[in-house]
């Protein structure tokens, strides 16, 4: 591990300014209901409290992640465990911090705090893992466990099934564990990850005399981000900014926008940012309330990359969902684009792969590899103000003159049943249903049905450029999804 100044702060702490507390665990090694589908989906595991999830499950969980983080580690040192501001979240962060004490490991707890801050503070401390409690941009009765690994990145998928593997097996010796482990009360730490958000820009960005509004979705960003702008010289406005856990990403944030466009016209701002729960992934809009989303910001961050010489192959990272409309204008100036599926872990795989340093989602998620190592809302939010200043024009006229989108249509159908929606594939009427719409439109436009890995939803997508063609087909999916699936 690369040694820092945060190391060196934290080896010199003594126990008795940590706050120290001891957890006592109980029936760590009685059995849980589990689904017969698999646990980890694309970012962690994730449903609804008092469901799927609960204490019983965070705790055994957090034990069985603390044995597999301990021997993929090189070293000894503690998890980083951080939250958003569900009601659930801290009920779920003391049993997944019982679990992992249990498990012999020391446990930071961070309180309230980005994803990406989780994923910073593992990467540069000792730390042999961290864990982020949140649902993203799921509504407030869900939650979520997300793990990364001592460096930062999302755990391996291997990784993830050495864990649910251990879950399911009726381990017995749990009931010896012996309670070892240590948790402390580390808030302060998330200093240091604002910290890192502004060393890499604060030389040459200056935000004065920009008037930027923040939709933080009464999630876990709701500190740190008016903090970042406004120390840049930035006029902030903030919308939904104390810590709700029956409010947070109800209609606001990332997913809804709405609130964002009109108060950006409100007050006549240059910009207006939205993020989600966990403020790992972030929404603009520009002066006239025209959504910027993540295929907009890949372009624009892409086109400066490739002019400092900083894009290696001219490669942009993305997935199934980019739009076609960008895809083609990012290969009409020479780029070269590649899609994974959906889901941030393996847009960052493919980017580590093929030695990318840009990539990401429609959806927000963006990563960049020169200065950072996951998906950031916050980091892409700065990076996007700065471009715009830099540039000389506003967000608005550098939209008008970037690409024209194919009219997209993504719809949600809701299932419920875990079992048919993961293995809607076998269902015929649903897969004749396609077979028809991808014969009728042939290469005028495209579908792609799929489970959501975060949500008990079937996504349907379909983009045509004819308007009228793309409606049709999603009304007719959507159709035969709800006949053949609910």
């Amino acid at each position: 591990m690369v040694t820092s100044p945060i190391k060196t702060q934290l080896s010199s702490i003594s126990d008795s300014s940590l706050n120290l507390k001891r957890h006592r665990v109980m029936a760590i090694g009685e059995p849980i209901d589990l689904p017969a589908t698999r646990l980890f989906g694309t970012d962690g595991i994730r449903g609804q409290v008092g469901e799927l999830l609960n204490s019983a499950l965070a705790l055994q969980v957090g034990f069985f992640a603390g044995r597999v983080l301990q021997a993929a580690a090189t070293h000894q040192g503690p998890v980083i465990i951080g939250q958003d501001s569900r009601n659930s979240s801290e009920m779920l962060a003391t049993a997944l911090a019982d679990g992992l004490t249990a498990a012999g490991l020391e446990v930071w707890q961070l309180g309230l705090c980005p994803t990406a801050g989780v994923a910073y503070l593992t990467s540069v401390t000792e730390a042999v893992g961290g864990a982020m409690i949140s649902a993203s941009h799921n509504p407030p009765e869900d939650n979520g466990i997300k793990f990364f690994d001592a460096d930062g990145m999302k755990l391996s998928e291997a990784l993830q099934d050495e864990i649910e593997t251990a879950l399911r097996s009726n381990d017995r010796a749990i009931d010896k564990a012996e309670v070892s482990g240590k948790s402390y009360q580390r808030s302060e730490l998330v200093a240091d990850y604002v910290k890192s958000l502004r060393h890499p820009l604060e030389a040459d960005m200056d935000l004065r005399g920009m008037k930027i509004v923040l939709d933080l979705a009464w999630g876990a960003s709701v500190w740190v981000a008016p903090e970042v702008f406004a120390n840049l010289g930035a006029e902030v406005i903030c919308l939904h900014d104390r810590p709700d856990g029956d409010r947070i990403n109800v209609n606001c944030g990332s997913t809804h926008l709405e609130s964002l466009q009109a108060a950006v016209k409100l007050h006549d701002a240059d910009i207006g940012f939205a993020f989600d729960g966990d403020a790992d992934r972030v929404m603009a809009v520009d002066a006239n309330g025209r959504i910027v989303d993540g295929d907009y910001i890949l372009y624009f961050w892409g086109k400066t990359l490739r002019r400092m010489g900083q894009l290696p192959h001219d490669l942009i990272v993305s997935t199934v969902m980019a739009n076609l409309g960008f895809e083609r204008a990012w290969k009409e100036i020479g780029g070269k684009l590649v899609r994974t599926s959906v889901g941030d872990r393996y847009v960052q795989a493919e980017m580590v792969r093929m030695g990318g340093m840009l990539g990401g989602e429609q959806s927000g998620h963006i990563l960049c590899r020169h200065y950072g190592i996951t998906g950031d809302g916050l980091l892409t939010a700065l990076h996007l103000a700065n471009l715009v200043r830099e540039s000389g024009v506003s967000l608005s006229s550098m939209l008008s003159s970037s690409f024209q989108t194919y009219p997209q249509v993504l719809k949600n159908v809701r299932v419920e049943d875990r079992d048919r929606r993961v293995n809607w594939q076998n269902c015929e009427g649903v897969m004749k249903a396609i077979a028809q719409a991808e014969a009728v439109m042939g290469d005028r436009g495209r579908i792609l049905v799929r489970a959501s890995g975060t949500e008990p939803l079937i996504r349907v997508m379909v983009e045509a450029a004819d308007r009228e063609l793309t409606d049709r087909w999603a009304d007719r999916l959507v159709l035969a999804v709800e006949t053949h699936l609910k």
